[in-house]
C-alpha cells in the first residue's frame, strides 16, 4: 500500500481503529498510523499534507458508512 492508495489505506484504519473518530484526528497522529498499517510499504517522506487530508477525508466517508 502507497500513500496515493487512498481507499485502501482508509479501510485499513477503519478495521484497525473502529472506535476512532476521523473527524477529530490531527495530521501528525493520521501519518503515524498510517506507517504503521501492516500493508503500507511506501516511503514515509513521500507525504504531505494534501495526501494526509485526502485520507483523511476518505477515512471519514469510511467511518459514515458503519
Amino acid at each position: 500500500m502507497k500513500w496515493t492508495d487512498t481507499r485502501e489505506i482508509a479501510i485499513a484504519l477503519t478495521q484497525k481503529l473502529p472506535d476512532i473518530d476521523p473527524n477529530l484526528i490531527r495530521p501528525a497522529q493520521l501519518r503515524v498510523w498510517v506507517l504503521e498499517l501492516n500493508q503500507f510499504t511506501d516511503v514515509p517522506d513521500l507525504c504531505d499534507e494534501k495526501m494526509l487530508q485526502d485520507i483523511q477525508q476518505t477515512w471519514i466517508e469510511e467511518f459514515e458508512k458503519k
